[in-house]
């Protein structure tokens, strides 16, 4: 696989994805990152063997956010009048939030440095949020004079509520992962050394359930945080009724009446 602003990997139906430009903290709006974002992403989608993903960094930072070199010298996504910036930030940062809602299997970010701005918000667009005891998180984007463009407005109050996005976003604060944890933001904090170690375990256990009813958790999941109860348990009944039907289905309840390990085949 032909990466150069990202690493990827698949083994034993885990899927790794590390932004891998540590010379400039990993900065993620670059286009050549953007397009290795969305052949990894494909390629989990497609790959039905694949339960989970995890997205970290190369060390020392998760991300950065926006380039802010590039920023300064108009450059890239930055350069042009402001209608052109508009249209640049649609078909560019904005693609990242539209990737990474579209993976159909459980993502964990492994936050393993900072994480500011657009890498901030990268971390909020994850299903479960892991960190080093390095890390450190911060809707920065008023300190620079900008606002959050990438989604973050969305994603930010759904994780830690109105009240403490809104404090986090006016005050461009960067805290420590310990406040993270305990506002909700992470799930754990770990020592550094063993922060892939922690998410592999997360990633193991989520592994070992039938692929397609993990994607199908999924899916109603996030459907739940848009539909209305009657319409979500409208959906959670038809999909529901293809999880009897499924061989996955039957496995599980043979392997717990067996006493052993069920293997799933994804069917």
């Amino acid at each position: 696989m032909d990466f150069k602003e990202i690493s990827f990997t698949i083994e034993n139906r885990v899927a790794v994805l590390t932004l891998n430009r540590p010379d400039i903290r990993n900065a993620i709006t670059g286009f050549d990152m953007l397009n290795e974002l969305g052949r990894a992403c494909a390629m989990v989608n497609e790959d039905r063997s694949v339960c989970v993903m995890i997205i970290t960094g190369a060390d020392p930072a998760f991300s950065s956010g926006g380039n802010v070199k590039d920023m300064l010298d108009k450059k890239g996504m930055f350069a042009g009048n402001p209608t052109e910036i508009m249209v640049s930030y649609r078909k560019h940062v904005q693609r990242i939030p539209a990737l990474l809602s579209a993976v159909e299997v459980p993502l964990i970010a492994a936050v393993n440095g900072p994480a500011v701005g657009a890498g901030f918000d990268m971390s909020l667009m994850c299903d479960i949020r892991v960190a080093s005891e390095k890390a450190r998180f911060g809707e920065t984007f008023l300190n620079v004079g900008l606002i959050p463009g990438d989604g973050g407005a969305w994603f930010l109050p759904r994780a830690v509520g109105l009240s403490k996005a809104c404090e986090l976003t006016f005050t461009g604060d960067v805290i420590t992962a310990e406040e993270a944890l305990g506002m909700g933001l992470v799930s754990s904090v770990v020592p550094h050394e063993n922060l892939m170690e922690t998410a592999m375990g997360i990633a193991a256990k989520i592994a070992k359930k039938p692929p397609e009813a993990l994607r199908m958790a999924k899916r109603l999941i996030h459907m739940g945080q848009r539909l209305t109860l009657p319409d979500l348990l409208e959906q959670s009944a038809a999909l529901q009724a293809l999880c009897h039907h499924s061989a996955d289905h039957a496995e599980a309840l043979s392997a717990m009446f067996e006493k052993r390990e069920a293997v799933y085949s994804g069917k």
